[in-house]
């Protein structure tokens, strides 16, 4: 199944829902500090938490003399081992645990599991159970590229090249596919197949399905230059990533970048100094996604790698286009490219399609890629006439937790789909229930197989190694400043299935992850 941005299935959207500043206000009192909540969520594999205090001399890996010792036997043995566990954390931050039995349907453990707290990137559970529901497995996203404008028989596009994207997170400078070739190198492939050799007018961008609006509600500013947080648009390339390459050649400083872009917006007001070794660079990109380039380079220095955030994704994504198309022998006469939107009916030239859903959620999940998470969250609603926004998205994601999960009304609010918005919030229970209705369905095996396995592989190959539930507990880790939590499966000692969800917020997180890992090898080793 293939969504394109003509996606025509009409989704009923609840436009009444609060906004998350008045859902925020409402519940403002479940946070454990309401004026300092998350502060940054785990990103991509490496560097994607924000500075936090320093850790105490608590290994989250695997404490020897709690994580690796043999768990309890019996309901009696097991309640008591949690709440001396909390207990070490519980006058520093507030708790939210519960444990059932999807086994035999009871709950093992309960420990304020209706009291809604912040999620961090356990929020991601929420978002690829939606999406897996929505689109299926094999879901896919196609960015096409259209045309304004009639093919001569000379191979000149009289007109403009649209590139108009439908929200694929993978869209990237690299292969992600089985085809091997980078997708803006397989569509300048295609549309010189097309029989176009040359373009009169320029390459536009077209991100018109998903809303304006590129940052989500709750997300601080401090975050915003961080790989973590890049802006969220329908057409993205590269993660909304990239590297500008400073060098001097002669009397100028060249700039190029990697991913290959061109036609992008760019001042250049570098001085070459001869003969020094030294190089004094500042860049920044004003509110039309200009880049501002500063500063004094010698002639003689080393080149310079600026690594950053696009503000213009759409821009971006187009830049690459360009630049592709060029390297395949294809002229553009427009020199900068533009933002606009396709006309409807405008002839498409050809198109290319992202990976599965399976293979999206695997990777978002095991790196807790927070750009994934947010196409993902408003390409859910994406129906006939409505392009996807966040309110949109937490208004549907409201109407599956109840209608399928069980999930009691406003027991999840969601301003964003990764967990990196201040304003989310979550009850354990609610979790659960999601965990519990993933198993029954179709595409629960690929959820369960994309969260991360203690002491195996991505943010769990560290911890609760060499114990009992190194190789079986499968679970979502969240972290930030002020959150830490912990969601997903594991089978106990007599092989009962059971379902979990920690969450902590408050300062003392890495006592608190210390403190999930003793409750994971609990409940790998529990027996009745």
């Amino acid at each position: 199944m293939i969504f394109s941005s003509l996606l025509a299935l009409a989704l009923p959207i609840h436009l009444g829902a609060m906004t998350p500043v008045q859902y925020a206000a409402s519940r403002a009192t479940v946070s454990v500090d309401a004026k300092r909540p998350a502060a940054a969520v785990s990103g991509k594999k490496k560097g994607k938490k924000t500075k936090s205090a320093a850790k105490p001399a608590v290994s989250t890996t695997a404490n020897a003399s709690t994580s690796r010792a043999a768990g309890p036997v019996g309901a009696d043995a097991l309640d008591a081992q949690f709440r001396s566990v909390l207990n070490r954390t519980g006058s520093k931050g507030k708790w939210g645990v519960i444990v059932i039995s999807l086994s035999s349907g009871d709950t093992l453990f309960n420990h304020h599991g209706d009291d809604q707290l912040l999620p961090a990137s356990t929020m991601k559970l929420f978002t690829s159970a939606m999406a897996l529901d929505r689109f299926g497995v094999g879901g896919h996203f196609e960015t096409e590229v259209l045309r304004a404008g009639a093919i001569g028989t000379d191979g000149i596009l009289r007109g403009d090249l649209i590139l108009r994207g439908a929200g694929d997170p993978m869209l990237a400078g690299k292969a992600t596919d089985e085809a091997g070739q980078p997708p803006m190198e397989a569509l300048a492939r295609r549309i010189a197949e097309a029989g176009i050799r040359r373009v009169s007018g320029t390459i536009v961008a077209d991100a018109s399905a998903f809303e304006e609006r590129r940052i989500p509600d709750g997300w601080k500013k401090k975050y915003l230059q961080a790989g973590y947080a890049a802006r969220v648009s329908a057409l993205s390339f590269n993660e909304n990533k990239i590297t500008m390459i400073v060098r001097p050649e002669g009397d100028r400083a060249s700039v190029s970048f990697n991913p290959a872009v061109s036609g992008l917006p760019l001042t250049n007001e570098v001085k070459i100094q001869k003969g020094a070794r030294g190089s004094r660079i500042s860049f920044k990109q004003d509110s039309t996604g200009t880049m501002i380039v500063r500063g004094t380079m010698g002639s003689l220095a080393a080149q310079r790698d600026l690594h950053f955030v696009v503000e213009r994704p759409d821009l971006f994504a187009a830049g690459a286009l360009r630049a592709a198309l060029i390297a395949r022998g294809v002229t553009v006469d427009g020199a900068t490219v533009r933002a606009g939107r396709a006309v409807v009916d405008a002839p498409r030239v050809t198109s290319v399609a992202s990976p599965s859903l399976e293979k999206i959620v695997t990777q978002m999940n095991g790196e807790s890629n927070n750009h994934f998470a947010e196409m993902l969250f408003r390409n859910v609603s994406r129906g006939a006439g409505s392009t996807g926004t966040a309110e949109n998205a937490n208004a549907l994601l409201g109407r599956f937790l109840t209608d399928k999960a069980r999930v009691a009304p406003q027991a999840v609010f969601a301003a964003d789909g990764s967990g990196l918005s201040t304003l989310d919030r979550v009850t354990p229970r609610a979790m659960v229930q999601l965990l519990s209705y993933a198993k029954k369905t179709a595409w629960g095996p690929v959820f369960e197989a994309s969260l991360p396995v203690a002491g195996r592989t991505e943010t769990l190959r560290k911890r609760m190694k060499w114990t009992a539930a190194m190789g079986n507990l499968h679970a979502k880790t969240g972290t930030t400043n002020d959150v830490a939590s912990l969601g997903g499966y594991v089978t106990s000692k007599t092989g009962e299935l059971l379902a979990f969800s920690f969450i902590y917020n408050g300062r003392d997180r890495w006592r608190a992850k210390d403190s999930m890992d003793q409750m994971g090898v609990a409940l790998a080793s529990f027996s009745r």
